[in-house]
């Protein structure tokens, strides 16, 4: 049986934790609102100098040329920005799926060490139920621990692609503006 102090020091463990995930939850807020700020700054500083080139034109071919020079950068920064804020977003869900990781080994290791002591508390007799319980038990813990490296796995494939794309996409911008030159 649970006791009060044990009861006591989950939830205090419980609220930790949450306030934990919560900080580190503000702290992305804090990284996207910073890297948002930061892109919006560079973007009208970069608006004006281009109203400034654009004005400065004398002709329809030298309009094309600037046009032209000015979608590369573009999409790099477009990518750039992409990767900042994936990176932002995969650092905070690092920490969540670490915290939450823990929390699940924390309670499988309490729900085992439930079990031992019903098993050794159990009556004559119930050997079989109890061998049958436990190994249900670690089945389901081997079944989460596939889950968890599914999801590692499918992550990692995800971040590739991600990575694919938006160099395909500089890529691409780079030969287009070639081309147009």
């Amino acid at each position: 049986m649970l006791t009060a102090e044990q009861i006591l020091a989950s939830q205090k463990a419980t609220v930790e934790t949450l306030f934990g995930l919560t900080t580190k939850a503000f702290e992305g807020v804090e990284k996207i609102v910073e890297l948002n700020m930061t892109a919006s700054k560079a973007a009208l500083a970069e608006a004006a100098g281009n109203t400034q080139s654009i004005l400065g034109v004398k002709d329809a071919q030298e309009l094309l040329a600037l046009q032209a020079s000015l979608f590369q950068p573009l999409a790099e920064k477009t990518a750039a920005y992409s990767r900042h804020l994936y990176d932002i977003a995969a650092g905070t869900g690092a920490e969540f799926g670490k915290t939450f990781e823990a929390q699940a080994t924390d309670a499988q290791k309490k729900f085992m060490a439930v079990v031992d002591n019903a098993a050794r508390n159990a009556p004559a007799g119930s050997e079989t139920a109890v061998a049958v319980f436990k190994s249900a038990v670690a089945a389901g813990n081997n079944a989460l621990e596939s889950v968890q490296k599914a999801v590692k796995q499918a992550t990692d494939v995800a971040e590739a692609n991600f990575n694919a794309v938006a160099s395909t996409a500089v890529n691409a911008t780079k030969t287009t503006a070639k081309a147009k030159r």
